[in-house]
């Protein structure tokens, strides 16, 4: 799975932490392996133009989804078939989310893995336009968002355990019993 991101937001903002809740939550929602995904951070000015331009409404916003229109036969990426591997482009703009975040009370890292996610799902066919589109997209996003953190903490505990482990066996002088090395019955 190959996922860009350009960062042109004039922004500091971990790229890695994109690509990784992008890259869950694509392999959770079953999307074929070969799928791309471009994502570009803009700045409130290119977003007040995108947002014009695409949706006819003034003003920036936080997150913006083109799906791949042009797919050929094959289907969509996210089809059990082999098909077109480009998914779309999700557009975001960091200093929207930033106020986002500031007034829902938590950090600009934590909103843009909320919008990353809800850009994939609109990439997939998602909306939120009817009530009980809203309450199906947002229950799959809050769910792919919570488990992703949940990845993460595993992760986090398993790399302590490990560190803990290392630090441990170098401190007894514990050495490996050698299971690999041959006997030597003769």
């Amino acid at each position: 799975m190959s996922i860009e991101v350009s960062n042109e937001s004039g922004m500091d903002i971990s790229e890695t932490d994109l690509v990784s809740v992008a890259r869950f939550a694509i392999a959770r929602m079953d999307v074929h392996p070969a799928a791309e995904l471009s994502m570009v951070l803009v700045d409130s000015a290119a977003m007040a133009d995108l947002h014009m331009r695409w949706m006819d409404l003034p003003g920036p916003t936080d997150v913006m989804s083109f799906p791949m229109d042009e797919l050929e036969p094959g289907g969509r990426p996210d089809s059990p078939d082999p098909g077109p591997s480009m998914l779309g482009d999700i557009v975001l703009c960091p200093s929207f989310a930033a106020e986002q975040a500031e007034k829902a009370g938590h950090p600009l890292a934590h909103e843009l893995a909320l919008l990353t996610v809800h850009g994939v799902l609109h990439l997939l066919g998602y909306d939120h336009a009817e009530p009980d589109e809203e309450k199906e997209m947002f229950g799959l996003q809050n769910s792919l968002l919570d488990e992703w953190y949940e990845d993460l903490r595993r992760a986090e505990n398993e790399a302590r355990s490990a560190q803990r482990d290392s630090t441990l066996l170098g401190r007894t002088g514990f050495t490996s019993p050698g299971f690999d090395r041959p006997s030597s019955t003769q």
